[in-house]
């Protein structure tokens, strides 16, 4: 777990880095048993096994066949915060959300070198300049909130610590929660002023269906998923987009029961495979077997975040909801099942206890 007295800077470091590295989404689950470094121990019967799990139908309906809308909802005089905003799916949102007349848009990352590129391809291409701004993320100097989308977050397949979680744990899921929580008292702040709600989204993926989630058993979860010889690492993006979802879905349940004043919507988008820059750094055996599939079946950066766009928008209808192709989709039978919830529960209970080490209190934010 993230220990005593850990920074809550150090914390949210780790996770504005991860706009670095984008995932890949979708195409995780496939690539997943097929890399590099683990090319020997491949298995074929373990990954025809995975795709019988999912309706495949279905995935390449939504990638074919699916024409997502163009983001047309304005967003006039509105501040916000877009992590991971350097590459990928964040840039891309960035871009729409400066494009449809937001006031300010923060382009929350940790390389200021590569967010000012970021912000001076916005200005170019929409004729905004000044509008996106590149913040190391000062949380005290917001007039308004409107706006968080959490876009950041890491693939990885070699075990690492960060915070006494390992990484992908840290940056995919607790470190959100993290930031999310640290903005929600602007955000209700901004929704009670100007009497109108506030949107806090999370870029989730459909690989959550991917996985038997074993660590699910255990008396605590997260501590589970921090024992290095335990670890399965092929699996365990999938894993991380799961407890993301369950702690999401926790955290607009807590937002609901909550006596607090202020309307912030809260959900979770699947953006489907997309092509963003961590899938150009992949290896070469990737390139070689899934350029054909890519070139097919993957949506472009933009394309994808218009899921994002839709998310921002809101509405009460989305609140506590998982959003697939730019509507309220269905999550996995497992997270919707009871023994679902009850992890769902066990899981909170350790995150709560990781975030009072960082910022004691923080829990009263919700």
């Amino acid at each position: 777990m993230i220990s005593q007295g850990a920074r809550e800077g150090d914390v949210l470091r780790l996770y504005l880095t991860a706009g670095l590295l984008r995932p890949f989404d979708s195409i995780t689950w496939f690539f997943s048993h097929y890399n590099k470094r683990n090319s020997n121990a491949h298995n074929f019967e373990g990954l025809f096994d995975e795709v019988r799990t999912m309706n495949i139908f279905s995935f390449f309906r939504s990638q074919l066949c699916v024409k997502l809308p163009v983001p047309r909802n304005r967003f006039s005089g509105q501040t916000i915060i877009v992590t991971g905003a350097n590459v990928g799916l964040g840039l891309e949102a960035a871009r729409h959300f400066v494009r449809l007349d937001a006031s300010k848009v923060i382009l929350a990352v940790r390389s200021t070198l590569k967010g000012e590129a970021a912000a001076k391809s916005i200005a170019e291409s929409t004729g905004r300049p000044g509008v996106a701004e590149v913040w190391h993320l000062d949380l005290t100097s917001l007039d308004r909130l409107d706006i968080v989308v959490n876009d950041a977050g890491i693939v990885v397949y070699n075990f690492e610590l960060a915070e006494d979680n390992e990484s992908s744990i840290t940056v995919n899921a607790v470190s959100q929660m993290l930031l999310s929580l640290l903005l929600l008292p602007k955000l209700r702040e901004t929704s009670i002023r100007l009497k109108k709600e506030t949107a806090l989204t999370f870029t989730g993926s459909f690989v959550h269906f991917m996985t038997d989630f074993p660590e699910r058993k255990s008396e605590n979860i997260l501590k589970e998923l921090a024992i290095r010889d335990k670890a399965q690492m092929k699996t365990r993006y999938h894993v991380s987009k799961l407890v993301q979802l369950l702690m999401v879905r926790e955290l607009a349940n807590q937002i609901s029961n909550s006596s607090k004043p202020g309307d912030v919507t809260v959900s979770i988008v699947n953006p489907g495979f997309v092509d963003t820059e961590v899938m150009r750094n992949a290896s070469a055996t990737f390139h070689f077997f899934f350029r054909p599939y890519r070139s097919l079946v993957a949506r472009s950066a933009e394309e994808g975040t218009r899921t994002l766009l839709h998310a921002a928008a809101g509405g009460k209808e989305t609140h506590g909801q998982y959003l697939s192709d730019c509507k309220v989709a269905i999550p996995s039978e497992f997270v919707r099942s009871n023994e679902g919830y009850e992890v769902q529960k066990q899981i909170w209970r350790g995150l709560s206890d990781i975030l009072q080490n960082v910022t004691p209190g923080i829990l009263k934010n919700i």
